[in-house]
């Protein structure tokens, strides 16, 4: 740009040259000639001048445009090395709180799996298994009706020397029903195990359902007593694999059970059936209590009529002994009256009261 500049200016000082050449006289030729080289030295100086200077002016605001971008797009560049920095150890922290909780996730598993096997120890034993399920049943007594609860008793023995692990002392018509723990494990395993035969599997579920109703028998005939308990029992199994094994494919053991008036619950059907017990007594309670305020409005009632009654009379009497009141005054306020006129000794007027 500033070349095109100077030689535009180059141009212009020609044509001035030329133009002023024409003008002047073949004697002043030398002596233009010169003041022209003069002149031009002169203005080309000071355009350099000027053109140096404007270039620098230039090139600072330049400099100080760059520098304040530069400055700004630093700032900036900080800004976000500042948010992806704490980002990134949000991040880092994040991942570290998730990677302690799964390694206590891991322990606790470890943990659970050692108390499976365990477990498992100790279910093989079959008193160690009855422990279990007596152990089950009282929890589940204790939460829905209370430790100290008088509806409920573990371990009760009938007279006829029968020991129930559980009874229910419900109020009629419930009445008496006894809770029995049942735990057929063995041969519940031996039959859904894959690993084994179809012939052993077979086998297995034959012999779980002869303990199954075995189990059912023993419960009706010792739990169900004519005049004691009442006319139904409570089966229990603690698993409730087993519960939903019984219910899904051996129908025939529900209908076995239905017959010895014998109920199978799991722990699940037990809370609910307890709960809906529990219900019932507090019905059956708030009707006891209704009809003890009914009986007691009802008396209420016998002797606010008899207030009612006494209160008319006495009405009555109030209204005549006002009545006599009233004559009362009226007859004292003659008599003072009277006296009045005597005090005055008015004898015309008390004459002409008497006439």
């Amino acid at each position: 740009m500033e070349y095109v500049i100077i030689g535009l200016l180059v141009v212009i000082l020609i044509i001035s040259l030329i133009s002023l050449m024409k003008s002047i006289n073949t004697s002043n030729v030398g002596d233009s000639i010169n003041n022209i080289e003069k002149n031009i030295i002169k203005e080309l100086g000071e355009f350099k001048t000027d053109i140096g200077k404007n270039s620098r002016d230039d090139f600072d605001k330049l400099s100080e445009r760059l520098d304040l971008r530069i400055r700004l797009l630093n700032d900036k560049v900080n800004e976000r090395l500042d948010e992806n920095f704490e980002k990134t150890n949000k991040t880092f922290t994040n991942v570290l709180e998730r990677l302690t909780k799964i390694d206590e996730a891991q322990k606790k598993i470890d943990t659970l799996g050692e108390d499976i096997v365990s477990l498992q120890t100790v279910l093989t034993d079959k008193k160690s298994r009855g422990t279990f399920g007596e152990v089950n049943l009282y929890h589940i007594m204790s939460n829905v009706f209370g430790e100290s609860s008088d509806l409920y008793k573990m371990q009760y023995t009938f007279e006829n020397g029968s020991i129930a692990d559980c009874v229910l002392f419900a109020p009629e018509p419930l009445g008496v029903i006894a809770i029995d723990s049942k735990f057929p494990l063995e041969n519940y395993e031996r039959m859904v195990d894959k690993d084994n035969t179809a012939e052993v599997r077979k086998t297995a579920e034959k012999d779980f359902k002869t303990n199954m109703k075995k189990h059912i028998d023993d419960i009706s005939s010792k739990y169900i007593i004519p005049g004691v308990t009442s006319d139904q029992a409570i089966l229990f199994l603690p698993a409730e694999a087993i519960f939903a094994e019984v219910n899904a494919y051996h129908t025939d053991i529900i209908e076995y059970a239905y017959k010895k008036r014998v109920w199978i619950t799991s722990p699940t059907t037990l809370i609910s059936t307890l709960t809906t017990i529990e219900v019932i007594v507090k019905n059956m309670e708030r009707d006891k209590y209704a009809k003890v305020i009914q009986n007691e409005l009802k008396l209420l009632n016998d002797e606010f009529l008899r207030y009612k009654e006494r209160w008319d009379r006495l009405s009555t009497h109030i209204d005549t002994v006002s009545k006599d009141v009233k004559e009362l005054h009226t007859t004292s306020e003659k008599i003072a009256k009277r006296f009045d006129s005597i005090n005055q000794v008015d004898v015309d007027k008390l004459e002409h009261k008497d006439k």
